[in-house]
């Protein structure tokens, strides 16, 4: 619950909380008032009675006697009632109520939380904290899921091609009489089998990193023009590879104070993703710009529209926009989570649009 949440909640608790000791002071005010009439009154009616003799004259007498000391009795005695009865209303039953929501907290139900009506803000707030909840925890027992499942398909996976990679040694180690041709074509087809195995276990160490560590910004004055133009010419191989070309729509100079190392990896995994799943012979368009407060930089590929129901999963840990494990494309799905809390650990945020055959990253940060 957020500090804006829990302020007006908290305020109505204060007045509930002001409206029953109002109640209650009334109460006892009234009570105090009641029998002090009575006294009064009673007094006034003893002293009208003339006879002198007998048992009640007596004992008329003596109640006036002592009126004080009876008043304070009764006040007394009315006082404590009065306060039990706010005590076990008020605090004793919301406590209980509190109590059970509080265990229905701790190990959530599908029934919802029920208080009694003068908890009904409460009530609200803790069944909003509730479906919180259960949403985390279905949603981490899903990513759990998908983890525990990729890491099944990429110990899988890791037996295909060290199984290649040795094979294709061996010939080439126990027929030394190959041609130069065919030694060259087995000694490709290995060295692509241990760059595709190499490519499986550093799925495996982001997938360690990721839930393993923290991560933790050193911020300085960056110029985004620049890195993103070095960021793109490292990227030069891969995108002429898949018959790519990529422009950059940017302002002389664009400063953010950013974590650079860190930063650099997110462009680094958008221009990933858009080398895997553009259309041959495409453009790819990174634009940016500032308006004074917030940087804009968008990363706009021609690709296969995206479903909505996948773009509303995108970021999520472990999902795989590409779920065949035969491409090259199949990574760990922790590319866009990664670059989505990088983002967010930066002030920012990021989000992703699909229409029309085109795909756009759009990422905002803080301006200096």
């Amino acid at each position: 619950m957020s500090k804006e949440q829990r302020t007006p909640l908290r305020g109505r608790i204060q007045s509930r909380a002001f409206r029953t000791w109002g109640i209650y002071l009334l109460a006892l005010m009234a009570w105090v008032t009641i029998v002090i009439a009575c006294a009064i009154l009673g007094y006034l009616v003893c002293s009208t009675f003339t006879w002198q003799d007998g048992l009640v004259y007596r004992l008329l007498n003596l109640l006036r006697d002592y009126i004080v000391f009876v008043c304070a009795t009764v006040i007394l005695v009315g006082w404590v009632i009065i306060s039990y009865q706010f005590i076990a209303r008020y605090a004793v039953g919301e406590l209980e109520a509190l109590a059970d929501a509080a265990e229905q907290l701790v190990s959530p139900q599908d029934e919802p939380i029920s208080l009694p009506d003068s908890l009904g803000d409460v009530e609200v707030q803790l069944n909003a904290a509730r479906e919180r909840a259960l949403r985390d925890a279905r949603a981490a027992q899903a990513a759990e899921q998908r983890k525990n499942d990729l890491v099944v398909y990429l110990a899988h996976d890791l037996k295909t091609p060290l199984t290649s990679v040795i094979g294709y040694l061996t010939l080439l180690r126990d027929e030394p009489q190959l041609s130069p041709e065919l030694r060259r074509r087995y000694t490709d087809i290995a060295l692509d089998k241990a760059e595709r195995l190499e490519d499986l276990i550093n799925e495996f160490f982001d997938i360690t990193r990721f839930n393993l560590t923290h991560l933790e910004l050193e911020k300085q004055p960056t110029d985004l023009t620049r890195m993103l133009q070095q960021v793109v010419s490292e990227f030069q191989p891969m995108l002429a590879e898949a018959g790519l070309t990529c422009r950059l729509d940017l302002p002389e100079k664009l400063l953010c104070p950013c974590d650079g190392e860190k930063l650099s990896r997110v462009f680094d995994n958008l221009l990933r993703n858009a080398s895997y799943y553009s259309i041959p012979g495409t453009e790819v368009r990174i634009a940016g710009g500032s308006d004074g407060e917030i940087i804009t930089l968008t990363f706009t590929n021609a690709g296969k529209t995206i479903p909505q129901e996948k773009l509303d999963r995108i970021f999520e840990q472990f999902f795989r926009l590409d779920s065949s494990r035969a491409t090259r494309t199949g990574g760990a799905g922790l590319g866009l989570a990664i670059a989505k809390e990088i983002v967010e650990l930066h002030g920012g945020s990021i989000q992703a649009e699909s229409a029309h055959d085109t795909v756009t990253f759009t990422v905002r940060l803080p301006a200096p």
